[in-house]
């Protein structure tokens, strides 16, 4: 190759890397802004929506992670990526499904908000995410990773939402403890759920309704 052959090579090569860099380099404003969902975030949501269909469909004590990631269709580094564990990302994709079926009303009325909760999670206890819940609150009883996702993602902040719709009442009596009002409202619905004495009904969610609202005057 004489010095003629190089400098063309040189020349067309430079040529080439301009083109890709004009075609692939810095995105514009408006390519930044275009709609739709960046990838990452839908890998996450596949990964929740795996998690959530092993879950209703093996059980919590079958599910694994490389499951997960072969039914979401990526590697188990991505679900690493996100999540410590196989009990993070299941009770988070169980807590994504159930938390938007549970929210605790405003009506104005704190009686009515009350019993409006309690009907909607005995609803939900009396179903299959009521029987996921029962296997998951038992696997915290001996697995410290589902203990703590179990705080981290369903009891913690279901709490703290309950605790903080509370104190918005207007009708909140003064001096009335909510931590022990959520205790009483949310503990023997869960009493039930594990140990399965008597069954739930409509009918006990209302009588744990009136006890609480009575305790609290």
């Amino acid at each position: 190759m004489d010095i003629r052959e190089v400098y063309a090579f040189l020349v067309a090569s430079l040529a080439e890397r301009a083109d890709v860099e004009l075609t692939t380099g810095p995105k514009s404003e408006e390519t930044i802004k275009r709609p739709g969902r960046p990838r990452d975030e839908c890998a996450r949501q596949r990964i929740l929506d795996a998690a959530l269909e092993l879950l209703d469909r093996l059980g919590l004590a079958a599910v694994t992670v490389d499951a997960i990631a072969a039914r979401a269709g990526v590697g188990k580094a991505t679900v690493y990526r996100w999540w410590p564990n196989k009990a993070a990302v299941v009770i988070e994709a169980f807590r994504e499904a159930v938390v938007p079926e549970l929210p605790f009303p405003d009506t104005g009325s704190i009686e009515n908000d009350i019993r409006t909760q309690m009907r909607e999670f005995n609803r939900m206890l009396m179903g299959p995410r009521g029987r996921s819940l029962a296997a998951i609150v038992a696997a915290a009883q001996t697995d410290t990773d589902v203990a703590a996702a179990l705080w981290n993602n369903w009891l913690g902040p279901r709490r703290e939402e309950a605790r903080e719709a509370l104190l918005r009442k207007k009708q909140w009596p003064a001096g009335a403890n909510p931590e022990l009002l959520l205790d009483l409202l949310y503990a023997p619905m869960y009493y039930r759920l594990m140990l399965k004495h008597l069954p739930l009904s409509p009918e006990y969610a209302e009588a744990i309704a009136d006890l609480a609202l009575k305790a609290i005057g």
